[in-house]
């Protein structure tokens, strides 16, 4: 590290993020590519160099993804960023190298760091990129207890650094893309790795790796996520319809637009929202006439648009009764908190004793409450609390709803007295 990287690791330890109020700020630097640039790779001649450069490079490797949310249809990927030791930055295009399992295979047992796993891995497992190992920034920093842990501000608080803003949320599939939003792009990983070895340091320090690194592995370890059943009924508004009928509509109009989406390759927000959706639903509209009335249905809609929406009423209006939507099935695991009182007045005083529980050793713990424990998990265990309330007993219900093994270690006691308290 610089002396100013290790002076604002200093300051943010000893302060949660920043200097003390009572200390003059300095001047926080722009960060700057190291070596420029990087051309973007598009070819596969290129593409092979960058292979053989990045599997002869050492230590764990940066990577980063950008979409193109809100502009096409689904989450690829239409750039593809990585940084490591000896093989410096590369920018790839999967539009023009749509296969990266080479690349993937060469990195094969080296640590990636991501920021926001998570949210980049789909999107890289769509083009053959999957790690074996990782470690997510973003976490990290949950672990640690920072309070803001977007990458800007992790790389200032932690490194003395300030990255360029402003591209996060452009079309990252426009062709060819710009200067700045490579350079944007670019920077991204250009601190990822020095990023990682501070906050492995910090969470040694606070006696929270291993946590971490449980974290981690169950990330790399978590199967494709499944397809999800109905998707229709996650349309935004959707709790304003109450009747199996409305509930064609939205159904209909939700598929007709997802094909025509995925025809055109934009998101479905462009080609209808989810309000005009709703508004249909709720209205039941006669006609053409009667759609155009209806909110997000105006004038610069074009009749055969009209049409094809009102065609999508019809057909959900013509459904005999037996093939309405039933009324959304209650996911699997207990029912939403607001109706526990009612349903369980038991439970609900459980649910209540563990979430203070939960709070306040979060809060002695320097972290996230979901972070510590998922409310997923804790709702579960209070719906059906397992018979004997003893530690093995809790700690053994907690594993079979997914909490690792330093959760159980950390919460088993606390949810033990609560769960006994309220029995």
């Amino acid at each position: 590290m610089t002396d100013a990287q290790e002076t604002a690791a200093d300051l943010r330890t000893t302060t949660g993020g920043g200097p003390p109020d009572d200390v003059e700020k300095a001047p926080i630097p722009l960060l700057e590519p190291r070596e420029g640039i990087p051309p973007v790779v598009a070819d596969e001649d290129a593409l092979a160099r960058v292979v053989a450069a990045f599997a002869a490079g050492t230590g764990p490797v940066a990577v980063d993804a950008e979409r193109a949310s809100g502009y096409r249809y689904g989450q690829r990927a239409y750039l593809v960023q990585l940084r490591r030791e000896g093989a410096g930055s590369a920018l790839i295009d999967p539009v023009g190298c749509p296969d990266l399992s080479a690349l993937g295979e060469a990195l094969s047992g080296t640590e990636w760091i991501l920021h926001a796993a998570t949210q980049d891995l789909p999107c890289l497992r769509e083009i053959g990129m999957v790690p074996t190992s990782l470690f997510d920034t973003e976490l990290a920093g949950r672990l640690a207890g920072f309070p803001r842990v977007g990458l800007g501000a992790m790389v200032e608080s932690v490194l003395g650094y300030a990255l360029e803003k402003g591209h996060s949320a452009v079309d990252w599939s426009t062709r060819p893309l710009p200067e700045p939003w490579l350079r944007y792009a670019a920077l991204d990983v250009e601190l990822l790795v020095d990023l990682r070895d501070a906050l492995e340091k910090e969470l040694d320090r606070q006696g929270k790796l291993e946590w971490a690194r449980q974290e981690f592995d169950a990330i790399a370890a978590a199967p494709p996520a499944p397809p999800r059943k109905d998707p229709w009924r996650r349309t935004s508004g959707m709790h304003k319809v109450r009747r199996r009928r409305q509930m064609a509509v939205v159904r209909e109009l939700w598929e007709s637009r997802d094909r025509i989406a995925q025809r055109r390759d934009v998101s479905p927000g462009k080609v209808l929202g989810d309000a005009a959706i709703v508004e249909a639903a709720l209205a039941l509209p006669a006609n053409v006439h009667a759609l155009s009335a209806l909110p997000g249905y105006g004038q610069r809609m074009g009749r055969r648009q009209l049409e094809q929406w009102m065609a999508a009423v019809d057909r959900a209006k013509a459904l005999p009764e037996n093939e309405l939507p039933q009324p959304g099935a209650s996911p699997a695991g207990p029912p939403p908190p607001r109706s526990w009182a009612d349903k369980d007045p038991a439970a609900a005083a459980r649910l209540a004793a563990a979430r203070t529980a939960v709070s306040a050793l979060a809060e002695g713990l320097n972290l996230p409450q979901e972070n510590l424990i998922t409310p997923d998990t804790v709702r579960r265990l209070c719906w059906e609390p397992p018979q004997r309330l003893e530690p093995e007993a809790v700690a053994q219900a907690l594993a079979g709803h997914g909490a690792r093994p330093w959760q159980i270690e950390q919460v088993t006691p606390a949810l033990v007295r609560a769960l006994a308290a309220t029995a």
